[in-house]
């Protein structure tokens, strides 16, 4: 019965999310008056739910990074009018693609540059559901944007992360991934750029994507976390079925007919934004846990048998280094 109960508590909005066996709510966020966070795609969806909820919690500096400066520059008004323009002030707006790798890395050197510490990383940017396209690089763009653009970020802000962290701070980074993992090709080995190149469907480039976040959870935990940094956390997320422009607008460029079923059908029973962004304000401020996988609201589950190898998860940061350096000419070389 827990079972079953944690399961619509994880996935489905409304009533739904009081079911589970574990409780978290977003105004049990706590003060982070003086702290430092760096969100990515914090303007929409759920990383604004999150961006929202560290400014109305005190946040004293906001990094968001996002492609849209329209997009952002209408978050900004909305938390202006619904927080007040003081909280509206401490949005540091980059302009940043992480398929972009160079950028960045820039992005990442000038945050370094303009603070002395970062509390929290929340590493939510994504492609969602979509069919397989390649970026500038040439690099499967679910793979480039979900997991290595990440990689690269967080590599580059690890140095500030490590010394907040090394002050007595707890830092927290949270990788948003999602249950959708499980339907990543069965044959994944993370061996070759061919390989993550290959055309898998809508679906399965998008779960192989989760899958990676999943994988790099773990690996970060590992050689970062428990050798020498028992302050420096990595978790990653399952946020649920939830209303976004992903589930509601992008699932119809692969699906265009059959996409009905999840803008519209499934809209009554989707999360809000707010809803969705539970679980990655747990993992971003309350945890004191690492390398786990947390499913809404703040529920650590075991992910698939392959999230949980060791193999994959050495193969995929051995594929992710070697394709960063070589596609960029070490100029964005990951730093982990």
């Amino acid at each position: 019965m827990d079972k079953i109960r944690n399961t619509l508590a994880e996935n489905l909005g409304g009533p739904f999310t009081k079911l589970g066996t574990s409780h978290f709510e977003l105004d049990q966020c706590p003060d982070l008056s003086g702290k430092v966070a760096v969100v990515t795609g914090g303007s929409q969806g759920i990383g604004f739910g999150v961006a929202y909820t560290l400014l109305k919690h005190n946040i004293g500096k906001l990094y968001i990074l996002s492609v849209s400066k329209d997009v952002i520059e209408g978050a900004k008004k909305v938390i202006a009018k619904e927080l007040g323009q003081d909280k509206a002030d401490r949005i540091r707006w980059m302009q940043c693609d992480l398929s972009d790798w160079r950028r960045t890395k820039e992005v990442a050197e000038a945050i370094k540059q303009d603070t002395d510490r970062i509390d929290i990383l929340v590493n939510n940017s994504g492609r969602g559901i979509m069919t397989a396209q390649l970026t500038d690089y040439g690099v499967d763009r679910h793979m480039a944007v979900n997991h290595m653009g990440h990689v690269v970020l967080t590599g580059y802000l690890l140095p500030l992360l490590k010394k907040t962290a090394e002050q007595g701070n707890i830092v927290r980074i949270s990788n948003q991934s999602s249950n959708a993992h499980y339907g990543a090709p069965s044959d994944t080995k993370f061996a070759t750029l061919d390989e993550i190149n290959r055309d898998s469907g809508p679906n399965g480039q998008y779960g192989r994507s989760k899958l990676a976040g999943l994988l790099y959870t773990r690996y970060f935990d590992r050689n970062i976390t428990k050798k020498g940094h028992p302050n420096l956390l990595m978790n990653a997320t399952h946020p649920g079925f939830v209303s976004t422009k992903q589930s509601t607008q992008d699932i119809h460029e692969p699906y265009p007919i059959a996409g009905y079923a999840m803008s519209y059908g499934m809209e009554p029973l989707k999360k809000s934004q707010f809803e969705g962004a539970v679980p990655t304000v747990y993992a971003a401020t309350v945890t004191k846990n690492s390398g786990e996988w947390i499913c809404a609201p703040a529920t650590p589950e075991t992910a698939s048998e392959l999230a949980q190898s060791d193999e994959l998860m050495e193969n995929l940061m051995e594929l992710t280094r070697n394709v960063v350096s070589e596609k960029t000419g070490g100029e964005a070389v990951v730093s982990m």
